[in-house]
């Protein structure tokens, strides 16, 4: 899964800084340079929306893919919580009982609440972390193990030890070292 967050991680920085044109002459600046200021003109469509991974892949059901992803976040929580709620407790024991809650003290409603305005936050003024134990859900850092928090937020129960198969992926590393200049990926093998 690391491996996957790690190319759409490329995926979505290379398309920051690139932008195409089936006429590459409109590009080209008088000294034979390519233009590198993006062009984002024309008429662009959304298509997926993955604010924190996994979380669209996992709660929403198949037939609800594309309204999920064309609904503004501001709107999801109203229109998706319960959908989530029910997927959730379908998919985690942790879950099987009124009142049962996670690592962060949220029960199923509440945990799906948040969830349900798939949205990745940012702190402005404290620790950038998905989770480091006392921060939660600040941003992300490249190194954050995000699928494993999220596996252990969903199956881990109260203190993450509920089930412990289902609450960790196993992957502590990335393949490669993150680079200490921007971009900061690490280079394509």
């Amino acid at each position: 899964m690391k491996t996957i967050n790690k190319i759409l991680s490329i995926a979505f920085v290379a398309l920051a800084f690139v932008s195409c044109s089936s006429d590459d002459d409109a590009m080209m600046q008088d000294n034979n340079q390519y233009n590198q200021e993006p062009d984002f003109s024309g008429t662009y469509g959304q298509t997926d929306q993955m604010g924190r991974p996994a979380v669209n892949t996992v709660f929403v059901s198949s037939s609800s893919k594309d309204m999920f992803n064309t609904t503004i976040p501001s709107e999801q929580g109203a229109n998706y919580q319960s959908m989530f709620e029910t997927n959730l407790t379908g998919l985690s024991p942790a879950y099987a009982n009124p009142g049962d809650q996670n690592a962060l003290g949220l029960d199923a409603p509440t945990f799906t609440g948040l969830l349900a305005t798939d949205v990745l936050n940012v702190s402005l003024d404290g620790t950038t972390t998905f989770f480091d134990g006392t921060n939660v859900l600040t941003g992300r850092a490249l190194a954050d193990d995000v699928i494993s928090v999220e596996l252990l937020l969903i199956f881990g129960g109260e203190d993450g030890t509920e089930n412990p198969t289902l609450s960790n992926d196993n992957v502590d590393a990335n393949d490669k070292e993150f680079l200490s200049t921007f971009p900061y990926l690490a280079s394509p093998w």
